[in-house]
């Protein structure tokens, strides 16, 4: 191939994607101040940012807060702000010795402070904007419906009700007409009862049964009332329609899982225990994991968690949620002191090779973790 062709030859650029980020709940938390730091910068969304300066701001400035947060968002995006106010809503600086931290956390009170006299006037602002719009008077969305519901489809059965009238053997087509203005099966209970009334008549009329609906349909030929009658039954077949598609194509909602920092803001468990001399990580690691070891100082029972879900461990209030029964377990421990190393240093199949020693009963866990519960240990292979 000449130098020309190889000159003309376009070449496809690699498209290069943005790598998935991993949030919090990967955060290195054992690792240091300057390890958390570099990983909100890498790994952490604007709005997990914003939500830990959020929720420190509270913490830390009660009564002002609410003038602090009435400042634009980008105040609080910084990601060594955001990795600061995690450090410390999560009291990383009772358990991690850390040079840094207290440098970013006086620089994070400096950046805030001033916040407060600005936030002040936004905050009024937005006060008297929602004074003005509580003034003005609102049609709701019932009402609207309602409107709606009588200035489109009701006309139509309106007109058609006339052209009856003036002996004009007319129908319309409900289903079409629901679908053109755009009602669902929430106008059905509008609709029905005048069609409904219609058809009693006119199967009062045919079938004899009421003498003053023999008289007042008296001018019409019996197959012109069993024509009406059809066209009636007709109608709320389709309503009956309209209702069933509606139902079929609505939107299932999906439950969208909590942030880590909100699943285990009410978590209840045991920090430290000098008997045992073991200490509890932190339950923040614990949400999206698949694996999970326990002790309760109390019962002296051991237990492993373990979880199937794509999703991994969720908690909700002191309960660890997805948590699959036929592969968790626990079981009493004799000598506490020999086993827990075990747990705690060796792999989950070595862990069990150990397990299978125990003389005491195995039984499945509950999932609930209280006061006396030391978290030893997350892994993210359940196998």
């Amino acid at each position: 191939m000449g130098l020309q062709a190889l000159k003309g030859k376009k070449t496809k650029k690699k498209v290069l994607r943005a790598r998935a980020r991993t949030g919090l709940a990967g955060v290195p938390i054992d690792k240091g101040f300057d390890a958390v730091k570099d990983y909100f910068h890498l790994q952490v969304d604007k709005k997990d940012c914003i939500s830990q300066v959020k929720t420190w701001v509270k913490k830390n400035f009660p009564q002002p807060s609410k003038y602090i947060l009435a400042n634009p968002e980008y105040h609080f995006t910084m990601t060594h702000h955001a990795a600061t106010a995690f450090w410390y809503n999560n009291d990383l600086n009772k358990t991690v010795e850390s040079d840094k931290a207290p440098d970013f956390l006086s620089h994070l009170f400096d950046r805030m402070i001033p916040l407060i006299e600005k936030g002040k006037i936004i905050y009024k602002e937005k006060q008297a904007e929602r004074k003005a719009k509580s003034n003005i008077i609102t049609i709701s969305p019932q009402e609207k419906l309602v409107n709606k519901i009588n200035n489109t489809i009701m006309q139509e059965l309106l007109e058609l009700e006339d052209k009856w009238i003036d002996g004009d053997e007319a129908t319309i087509n409900i289903y079409d007409r629901f679908k053109y203005h755009g009602l669902t099966n929430t106008a059905i209970s509008h609709v029905k009862p005048m069609i409904e009334g219609w058809l009693l008549d006119y199967e009062d009329a045919y079938h004899k049964r009421c003498d003053q609906a023999v008289e007042g349909y008296s001018h019409l030929k019996r197959s012109t009332l069993n024509q009406r009658i059809k066209i009636c039954t007709s109608m709320l077949e389709d309503l009956e329609r309209i209702r069933s598609a509606t139902k079929a194509s609505r939107n299932v909602k999906i439950k969208r899982p909590k942030s880590v920092d909100k699943q285990v803001a009410k978590v209840q468990y045991k920090k430290e225990d000098n008997d045992f001399k073991i200490v509890s990580i932190n339950p923040i690691q614990i949400p999206t994991k698949t694996r999970l070891y326990a002790f309760n100082t109390k019962s002296k029972m051991v237990i492993e968690y373990v979880t199937e879900s794509p999703n991994g461990f969720e908690i909700s209030g002191s309960t660890i949620k997805n948590i699959s029964t036929g592969l968790s377990r626990t079981v009493c421990l004799r000598k506490p002191l020999d086993f827990l190393p075990i747990v705690l240093q060796k792999t989950p199949k070595q862990i069990n090779d150990a397990w299978e020693t125990l003389k005491t009963k195995t039984k499945v866990p509950n999932g609930r973790i209280n006061k006396d519960t030391i978290l030893l240990r997350v892994l993210d292979k359940w196998k």
